[in-house]
Protein backbone atom coordinates (compact mmCIF):
# COMPACT_ATOMS: atom_id res chain seq x y z
CA UNK A 1 0.00 0.00 0.00
CA UNK A 2 1.09 3.57 -0.57
CA UNK A 3 2.71 5.47 2.39
CA UNK A 4 0.50 8.27 2.67
CA UNK A 5 -0.63 11.16 4.75
CA UNK A 6 -2.59 14.20 4.77
CA UNK A 7 -1.81 17.49 6.57
CA UNK A 8 -3.78 20.69 7.06
CA UNK A 9 -1.91 23.96 7.86
CA UNK A 10 -4.39 27.35 8.45
CA UNK A 11 -2.57 30.54 9.80
CA UNK A 12 -3.58 34.01 9.42
CA UNK A 13 -1.88 33.95 6.12
CA UNK A 14 -2.35 30.60 4.59
CA UNK A 15 -4.69 27.70 4.20
CA UNK A 16 -2.52 24.94 3.31
CA UNK A 17 -4.27 21.19 2.83
CA UNK A 18 -1.59 18.77 1.48
CA UNK A 19 -2.85 14.62 0.57
CA UNK A 20 0.80 12.96 -0.22
CA UNK A 21 1.01 9.04 -1.14
CA UNK A 22 5.05 7.85 -1.88
CA UNK A 23 4.12 5.16 -4.63
CA UNK A 24 5.84 1.81 -5.02
CA UNK A 25 6.76 0.45 -8.05
CA UNK A 26 4.07 -1.36 -8.80
CA UNK A 27 2.04 1.94 -7.66
CA UNK A 28 3.30 4.31 -10.34
CA UNK A 29 0.52 4.18 -12.37
CA UNK A 30 -2.27 5.43 -10.11
CA UNK A 31 0.13 8.61 -9.89
CA UNK A 32 -2.24 11.99 -9.72
CA UNK A 33 -1.22 15.16 -9.34
CA UNK A 34 -3.28 18.36 -8.35
CA UNK A 35 -1.43 21.27 -7.25
CA UNK A 36 -2.75 25.10 -7.21
CA UNK A 37 -1.09 27.49 -5.21
CA UNK A 38 -1.98 30.48 -6.92
CA UNK A 39 1.28 31.13 -8.28
CA UNK A 40 1.41 29.57 -11.53
CA UNK A 41 5.18 28.42 -11.48
CA UNK A 42 5.21 27.28 -7.87
CA UNK A 43 2.60 24.95 -9.17
CA UNK A 44 5.29 24.48 -11.96
CA UNK A 45 7.88 23.11 -9.51
CA UNK A 46 6.01 20.89 -6.98
CA UNK A 47 4.48 19.46 -9.70
CA UNK A 48 7.74 18.57 -11.03
CA UNK A 49 8.86 17.58 -7.73
CA UNK A 50 6.11 15.19 -7.31
CA UNK A 51 5.77 13.94 -10.78
CA UNK A 52 9.74 12.64 -10.66
CA UNK A 53 9.14 11.74 -6.95
CA UNK A 54 6.48 9.30 -7.84
CA UNK A 55 3.92 10.70 -5.51
CA UNK A 56 0.49 11.30 -5.79
CA UNK A 57 -0.07 14.64 -4.67
CA UNK A 58 -3.22 17.02 -4.06
CA UNK A 59 -2.16 20.10 -2.80
CA UNK A 60 -4.12 23.44 -2.77
CA UNK A 61 -2.91 26.66 -0.56
CA UNK A 62 -5.56 30.30 -0.56
CA UNK A 63 -2.53 33.03 0.66
CA UNK A 64 -2.18 36.04 0.77
CA UNK A 65 -0.91 37.31 -2.17
CA UNK A 66 -2.24 40.75 -1.80
CA UNK A 67 0.82 41.03 0.32
CA UNK A 68 3.54 38.97 -1.57
CA UNK A 69 4.52 35.43 -2.71
CA UNK A 70 6.38 34.87 0.86
CA UNK A 71 3.92 33.03 2.86
CA UNK A 72 2.28 31.17 0.61
CA UNK A 73 5.64 29.97 -0.66
CA UNK A 74 7.03 29.17 2.90
CA UNK A 75 3.83 27.85 4.08
CA UNK A 76 3.48 25.23 1.42
CA UNK A 77 6.86 23.78 1.75
CA UNK A 78 6.19 23.59 5.29
CA UNK A 79 3.06 21.73 4.74
CA UNK A 80 4.37 19.29 2.12
CA UNK A 81 7.62 18.71 4.16
CA UNK A 82 5.28 17.74 6.95
CA UNK A 83 3.08 15.02 4.61
CA UNK A 84 6.54 13.65 3.22
CA UNK A 85 7.64 12.86 6.58
CA UNK A 86 3.91 11.69 8.26
CA UNK A 87 3.89 9.40 5.07
CA UNK A 88 7.14 7.79 5.30
CA UNK A 89 6.84 7.11 8.78
CA UNK A 90 3.19 4.51 7.51
CA UNK A 91 5.51 2.31 5.88
CA UNK A 92 5.38 -1.38 6.96
CA UNK A 93 7.83 -1.01 9.38
CA UNK A 94 8.56 2.63 9.87
CA UNK A 95 11.33 3.42 8.29
CA UNK A 96 13.28 0.36 8.38
CA UNK A 97 14.11 -0.64 5.21
CA UNK A 98 14.47 2.08 3.07
CA UNK A 99 17.66 2.94 1.39
CA UNK A 100 17.72 6.39 3.38
CA UNK A 101 20.40 8.13 0.91
CA UNK A 102 19.79 9.31 -2.25
CA UNK A 103 21.69 11.71 -5.02
CA UNK A 104 20.45 12.59 -8.55
CA UNK A 105 22.00 14.57 -11.33
CA UNK A 106 19.25 15.96 -14.00
CA UNK A 107 19.52 18.15 -17.11
CA UNK A 108 17.17 20.33 -18.36
CA UNK A 109 18.32 21.64 -21.90
CA UNK A 110 21.79 23.58 -21.50
CA UNK A 111 21.36 23.53 -17.01
CA UNK A 112 22.32 20.46 -15.19
CA UNK A 113 21.30 20.12 -11.20
CA UNK A 114 22.72 18.03 -8.45
CA UNK A 115 20.92 16.97 -5.44
CA UNK A 116 21.78 14.70 -2.20
CA UNK A 117 19.53 13.79 0.25
CA UNK A 118 19.77 12.03 3.65
CA UNK A 119 16.54 10.95 5.42
CA UNK A 120 18.38 11.46 8.57
CA UNK A 121 15.82 12.98 11.10
CA UNK A 122 17.95 16.04 11.51
CA UNK A 123 16.62 19.14 9.30
CA UNK A 124 19.67 21.03 7.01
CA UNK A 125 19.62 22.35 3.62
CA UNK A 126 22.45 23.73 1.62
CA UNK A 127 20.53 25.18 -2.07
CA UNK A 128 22.63 26.96 -4.36
CA UNK A 129 20.81 27.63 -7.36
CA UNK A 130 22.74 30.54 -8.52
CA UNK A 131 19.44 32.44 -10.33
CA UNK A 132 20.15 36.01 -11.42
CA UNK A 133 16.42 37.18 -12.21
CA UNK A 134 14.52 39.03 -9.60
CA UNK A 135 11.22 36.88 -10.43
CA UNK A 136 10.11 34.05 -12.78
CA UNK A 137 6.50 34.30 -13.89
CA UNK A 138 5.32 35.61 -10.30
CA UNK A 139 7.38 33.83 -8.31
CA UNK A 140 10.51 35.45 -6.47
CA UNK A 141 13.27 33.91 -7.20
CA UNK A 142 14.97 33.98 -3.50
CA UNK A 143 11.44 32.10 -2.65
CA UNK A 144 12.74 29.17 -5.10
CA UNK A 145 15.56 28.02 -2.69
CA UNK A 146 13.71 28.80 0.47
CA UNK A 147 10.84 26.35 -0.80
CA UNK A 148 13.24 24.12 -1.08
CA UNK A 149 14.94 25.13 2.69
CA UNK A 150 11.17 25.03 3.77
CA UNK A 151 10.51 21.66 2.80
CA UNK A 152 13.34 19.81 4.25
CA UNK A 153 12.81 21.85 7.53
CA UNK A 154 9.49 20.06 8.06
CA UNK A 155 10.44 16.64 6.27
CA UNK A 156 13.40 16.00 9.00
CA UNK A 157 15.93 15.77 6.24
CA UNK A 158 19.24 16.58 4.84
CA UNK A 159 19.25 18.28 1.23
CA UNK A 160 21.76 19.60 -0.93
CA UNK A 161 21.06 21.04 -4.50
CA UNK A 162 23.41 22.51 -6.39
CA UNK A 163 22.97 24.33 -10.03
CA UNK A 164 26.25 23.15 -11.88
CA UNK A 165 25.44 25.16 -14.91
CA UNK A 166 22.83 27.05 -17.21
CA UNK A 167 22.01 30.13 -18.66
CA UNK A 168 18.33 30.32 -18.19
CA UNK A 169 16.41 30.48 -14.94
CA UNK A 170 13.79 28.75 -15.17
CA UNK A 171 15.96 25.42 -17.08
CA UNK A 172 18.13 25.90 -13.70
CA UNK A 173 15.16 26.16 -11.22
CA UNK A 174 13.79 22.75 -12.74
CA UNK A 175 16.59 20.74 -13.48
CA UNK A 176 16.78 21.27 -9.37
CA UNK A 177 13.36 20.28 -8.65
CA UNK A 178 13.95 17.40 -10.41
CA UNK A 179 17.14 16.13 -9.33
CA UNK A 180 15.85 17.09 -5.81
CA UNK A 181 12.69 14.15 -6.40
CA UNK A 182 14.75 11.76 -7.75
CA UNK A 183 16.85 11.62 -5.28
CA UNK A 184 14.07 11.34 -2.82
CA UNK A 185 12.71 8.87 -4.65
CA UNK A 186 16.09 6.86 -4.33
CA UNK A 187 16.33 7.93 -0.54
CA UNK A 188 12.49 6.17 0.20
CA UNK A 189 13.23 3.45 -1.82
CA UNK A 190 13.51 -0.17 0.01
CA UNK A 191 16.67 -2.00 -0.18
CA UNK A 192 15.21 -5.27 1.00
CA UNK A 193 16.72 -5.14 4.48
CA UNK A 194 14.35 -4.70 7.75
CA UNK A 195 17.30 -2.70 9.76
CA UNK A 196 16.82 1.16 10.39
CA UNK A 197 19.96 2.50 8.42
CA UNK A 198 21.12 3.94 11.43
CA UNK A 199 24.15 2.97 13.54
CA UNK A 200 21.90 5.11 16.09
CA UNK A 201 18.88 2.40 15.31
CA UNK A 202 16.31 5.72 14.97
CA UNK A 203 16.07 8.15 11.68
CA UNK A 204 13.80 10.32 14.16
CA UNK A 205 15.95 12.36 16.37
Amino acid sequence: MPRSATVKRTTGETDVHVELSILGAGEYDAQAIEVSTGIGFLDHMIHALAKHSKWTLRLRCKGDLHVDDHHTTEDVGLALGKAFKDALATGPAGLAGIKRFGHAYAPLDEALSRAVVDISGRPSAHIELGLVRERIGELSCEMIPHFLESFASTAGITLHVDTLKGKNDHHRSESAFKATALALREAVSFTGASDVPSTKGTLTD
